[in-house]
């Protein structure tokens, strides 16, 4: 098996060229004949950030405590790796349903769909980033030798990100419900991750909530950029295995239904 996994890696790093052709061709045609271009990369954030503040705001009315400039920092930190994800879940789900004549008519290694999604939505998130650079700046949240752990978490956020897309992309292509129960899933799925709130606030019973693989991720974030605080190790270790546990489920799945992908078509 790791021998196999081995080859078939190589085989796609061949393919490299093609991967990025598909991830251009995929970000040409999300903004094209759209009015705002690439703004909606920056938009859409800035929309989750704004609901972000109201709930954050509402809290702060509830709980008698003032809302504090690192509580909008720590919702704009985690905002933008949250939506990269819904972004990359659900355009990776219709990934080989759209390009169906490549699927059934041209060789090369399948797994190229469901990955220029991930990077696809991975540009959205780099150009948003340079706006959330600024903001950070503006409201004067200080660098800190904790940065550091931030390209570690966002790798984590990809990888995370490409085994759940192999898993959608393959499963969508038999059951073409699924996209329908992945959105369900991501509506649903921000009230149990800690994008508009830090797991800090429930107190010690909150803590159950770090089993969503993506929270110790976005809690880093927040510690690392905000607080000025290392990840919490032992949380960000489990969120570590389950991705790469992730990756690997998710690519040895796809693997093994590719041959019949034509047929399901």
């Amino acid at each position: 098996m790791p021998q196999l996994m081995k080859e078939e890696l190589r085989e796609l790093c061949k393919y490299r060229e093609l991967l990025y052709m598909i991830t251009y061709r995929d970000v040409t045609v999300r903004y094209k004949q759209s009015i705002m271009g690439l703004l909606w990369a920056v938009l859409m954030p800035i929309l989750i950030i704004g609901a972000g503040i109201v709930v954050r705001y509402a809290y702060a009315v509830a709980s008698g405590k003032p809302l504090q400039p690192g509580d909008v920092a720590s919702v704009a930190v985690k905002s933008l790796p949250w939506a990269f994800l819904v972004s990359s879940i659900r355009f990776s789900c219709n990934s080989l349903i759209n390009n169906q004549n490549l699927v059934t008519k041209v060789y090369f290694p399948k797994e190229v769909f469901p990955v220029a999604a991930v990077m696809a939505s991975l540009f959205d998130f780099l150009v948003a980033s340079g706006a959330l650079v600024i903001f950070l700046l503006i409201i004067q949240v200080g660098s800190n030798s904790q940065l550091v752990w931030v390209p570690l978490l966002l790798l984590m956020m990809v990888v995370l990100a490409v085994g759940i897309a192999m898993v959608v992309s393959a499963a969508s292509l038999f059951f073409r419900d699924v996209k329908y129960v992945v959105e369900v899933l991501l509506t649903f799925g921000i009230f149990f991750t800690p994008v508009f709130y830090d797991v800090r606030m429930l107190g010690d019973k909150g803590h159950w909530l770090l089993l969503n693989p993506v929270a110790p991720i976005l809690e880093g974030l927040s510690a690392s950029i905000v607080r000025h605080q290392p990840p919490d190790l032992p949380w960000l270790a489990y969120s570590c295995i389950f991705g790469l546990t992730a990756l690997l489920g998710g690519y040895v799945f796809f693997k093994h239904l590719e041959p019949v992908f034509a047929e399901s078509i």
